[in-house]
Parts: structure tokens; C-alpha cells; sequence
């Protein structure tokens, strides 16, 4: 069990009048100054994340590399920190490959994923010359296949594998089964026969094979399993793979109930797994390409609301209304994600309650947290959620109209804007008037 302290940043710290600051920032300068809701990212906690990360496979007496799963959460900033990093990046369309693009990111470090590529951006990927195109299904291949034939240098590419592992997450993130949408599929031989046909393509050079079993996952054993699947696949087709992707996946606590697991068990496992594999079917070592997203950027990023109501039910539920919800954070309404939260201007005051944060958004299921212990709030006061760094921004939307929230970065007591608050006018942008001759 760890306390809702535990879950903040590695700057984050309670003053003695117990107002919370993260990066040197008090919280509540950083909602006074850009409004909330707001999301606050820690510089030192990501840049420790990426170290931690990086060292996962130290261990491995092959070559390695470490990647940035994009769809956890990717902006301009982030995408230029990232490269100044070394990190590789995955992308999952054309508008995550645009920021790439703007950022400077190399295009040889950059993966592209998706189940669903159309052939405008794989076109795109081409032209800029990406590094790797991890191709999800036939159609994708032999589409690949045309738009490379006669081109003077060969595109590398990854075979994505659903190797029919499952793994103790929510079903919603369960993404390596054998009824999957994503990969070709190990148990009924087409991904035998997909990696076949791939490499007698003459625009393709196959370098490699991937697969993602599943995400927030917290046990090490099924990384192991599907590196080692991967390879007795590669092996029995008498293919030596040049680099080999078990993916990512691997969890971060969001609430005192879990617990963080070192990523060095992630990797060690993967390593152990690709070792023996690689001995028994004397295969030489891969380059193992490990890609994680919210193990690095969840915990370093923290949302601040605004209480704007209460409602108390006597011997029901006490319910804050927030000045934000699912439009910003889906998590919790898609698949029971679950959180805790500060007073960030009272964080050292006892529990005198328990609360659920409700939101904004016109939705039964719009909880960003249930039964947390805080001190009595009303209207205005200031929450602090941790670990909202992954997966929350990246799938905010719109809904009722909502603007979605600026972002920030802290560091050394400075705070930069990363992403400016929307405005009614970006909502409009996208809208255009009937003529005035329509009807009816």
C-alpha cells in the first residue's frame, strides 16, 4: 500500500502551511496562472522515468533500444525532449507523425503502428523515410508491398504478432489474444505464413518482429513468454531477426491500492527470455527494442481542478463536482481506471471525509475518483490528482462542447506552457455556416 503522497511527482512536496508545490511551482500559483483544469507535468520525474527505463535492459549482453509509445501522451515539447533523449518513437497516425515531424525528430528513430493504416499515410511515412513501419495485417502488407515495389531502397519493417497470451489487466486492454484485432495471428499459422510472404517481398526488408500483449500490466512472466514466442516463431521459418519488440504495457500505480514494480523486472525478464530462446534455436542476439508509454509519462504528470459544488446524500455519498471530468480524463468511465487526490492547499490537514470526485460532463459515469479520505471542501477549493500523465490528454475530447485544458511543464521553480488552453473559437474553427439559400 503506498499513500497519495507516494503517487506525486519526485519534486512534489507539502510546505508547512501544507500547500502542495511540484517542480519548485505551488500548486496554486500554477491553477491561478493557467486556469484549470490544468495538467502540470514534472520535468525530474519524466527524465528520471526515461533513465529508469533505459536501464531496464542493461542486463542484456545484446544490443538494446528504448522507445517512447506516443499514444500515452505526445505534444511538441514532449516530442522535443524525447529526441534530445535518444529515445526512439512509436507513432500511431499521421497527425502523431506530424508532431514528430515538427520536433525534428530523426525519421529512422520513429516507428509506425496502427491496425488500420490507410495508404495516404503510409504514403507519408515513405516519402519522409521513417524508420519502421510494424505491419498489423495482410491487407497492410501487400498495400505496403505496391506502394514499394521499384523503389531503389528496400522499407524496414516489423511484423506485428498477437501470440495468444493473456495477461491480469482489464479487458479493454488486453491487445495479444488470440480473438484480437491487432497482428497476425501465431496460434492459427498465419503469422508464419504473413512473415513467409513478407520476406520474398522485394520493397521490404524485414528486420524484425513485435507484439503488445496488453497494457497496465504488472507481472513480468508474460513479456517473457510472448519474447520467447516470438523467437520460436522467427526460428521456424529460419529467420533471424535483426531487432525484436516484446513491447510495452508494463504498469504504474494510479492508486494507494497498487504498487509500483521496478522496470528492471520488466526487462530482465525479456532479456532472460530472449537469451535462452536465441541459445536453443542458436539464433544470434537480437536488438531488443523495448516501448513504453505510460511507465514513463504517467507518474510524471498531475491534474489540477476546481471544486465547483458539493452534494451530500446522508448515508449515501458526499459528491464534489469538479471544473473537469471524462472529457479530459475517460480512464475511469472506460475501464474502471482509478484514482486518488490531494487538497493541494490543505495536503497536510486530516480526512474528515469520504468523498467522490465527480465531474463536469453530462454522464452518470463521469468519476474521475471514488471514496477518497479528504479534508471538507467546498466550491473553488483546489484538487490535485496524480499520475494523469498517460492516456488522460491523450484521449480528451470534446464532449459537451468542453474546451480541453492547457498543460505545463515544472522544473527548478519555472513553469512552461506546453499546450494552450481551447477556446471557444478553436471549437468553432472546424464549423462552417449553411448557405444562406438552403433549406428546408
Amino acid at each position: 500500500m503506498t499513500t497519495p503522497l507516494d503517487l506525486f511527482p519526485i519534486t512534489a512536496r507539502v510546505d508547512a502551511s501544507g500547500r502542495l508545490w511540484l517542480g519548485g511551482c505551488l500548486a496554486g500559483d500554477l491553477a491561478r496562472e493557467f486556469g484549470t483544469p490544468l495538467y502540470v507535468y514534472d520535468a525530474e520525474t519524466l527524465l528520471a522515468r526515461i533513465r529508469e527505463a533505459r536501464s531496464a535492459l542493461e542486463g542484456y549482453p545484446g544490443p538494446h533500444r528504448l522507445a517512447y509509445a506516443g499514444k500515452a501522451f505526445l505534444c511538441l515539447g514532449l516530442a522535443q525532449i524525447l529526441r534530445r533523449e535518444g529515445l526512439d518513437l512509436d507513432v500511431t497516425s499521421a497527425g502523431e507523425m506530424a508532431v514528430a515531424r515538427a520536433a525534428g525528430f530523426p525519421p529512422q528513430r520513429v516507428h509506425l503502428h496502427g491496425n488500420s493504416k490507410s495508404a495516404a499515410e503510409l504514403s507519408e511515412a515513405l516519402g519522409w523515410g521513417i524508420g519502421t513501419i510494424v505491419v498489423d495485417n495482410l491487407h497492410e502488407l501487400e498495400l505496403l508491398g505496391r506502394l514499394t515495389a521499384g523503389q531503389p531502397a528496400r522499407q524496414r519493417v516489423w511484423l506485428r504478432v498477437a501470440p495468444g497470451i493473456d495477461v491480469h489487466t482489464h479487458p479493454h486492454r488486453k491487445t495479444g489474444l488470440l480473438d484480437s484485432k491487432f497482428g497476425f495471428t501465431l496460434e492459427t499459422g498465419a503469422a508464419a505464413d504473413a512473415l513467409r510472404q513478407a520476406l520474398a517481398m522485394a520493397g521490404l526488408q524485414v528486420v524484425g518482429l513485435h507484439a503488445h500483449i496488453g497494457s497496465q500490466v504488472f507481472q513480468p512472466e508474460p513479456f517473457a513468454r510472448a519474447t520467447a514466442l516470438l523467437l520460436d516463431l522467427a526460428a521456424s521459418v529460419g529467420f533471424a531477426p535483426q531487432e525484436l519488440s516484446p513491447g510495452g504495457g508494463w504498469g504504474a500505480a494510479t492508486s494507494p491500492e497498487e504498487a509500483d514494480l521496478p522496470l528492471a523486472a520488466f526487462g530482465e525478464a525479456i532479456a532472460r527470455a530472449a537469451v535462452e530462446r536465441c541459445a536453443r534455436h542458436r539464433l544470434p542476439l537480437p536488438t531488443l527494442v523495448i516501448e513504453l508509454g505510460r511507465a514513463i509519462v504517467g507518474p510524471a504528470g498531475v491534474a489540477l481542478y476546481r471544486v465547483r459544488s458539493r452534494k451530500d446524500i446522508p448515508g449515501v455519498r458526499t459528491y464534489l463536482s469538479l471544473d473537469g471530468g471524462m472529457g479530459d480524463n475517460i480512464r475511469p468511465a472506460l475501464y474502471g481506471a482509478r484514482y486518488t487526490a490531494l487538497a493541494a492547499d490543505r495536503a497536510a490537514a486530516p480526512p474528515e471525509e469520504i468523498v467522490t470526485l465527480a465531474g463536469r460532463f453530462c454522464e452518470s459515469g463521469d468519476i474521475i475518483a471514488r471514496d477518497v479520505p479528504l479534508p471538507r471542501l467546498q466550491a473553488e477549493d483546489l484538487i490535485a490528482v496524480p499520475r494523469a500523465g498517460a492516456y488522460c490528454l491523450a484521449m480528451s475530447s470534446n464532449y459537451n462542447l468542453v474546451p480541453r485544458p492547457a498543460v505545463v511543464i515544472v522544473r527548478d521553480g519555472k513553469a512552461v506552457l506546453l499546450q494552450r488552453r481551447e477556446t471557444a473559437a478553436d471549437l468553432l474553427a472546424r464549423d462552417l455556416p449553411l448557405p444562406p439559400n438552403w433549406g428546408p
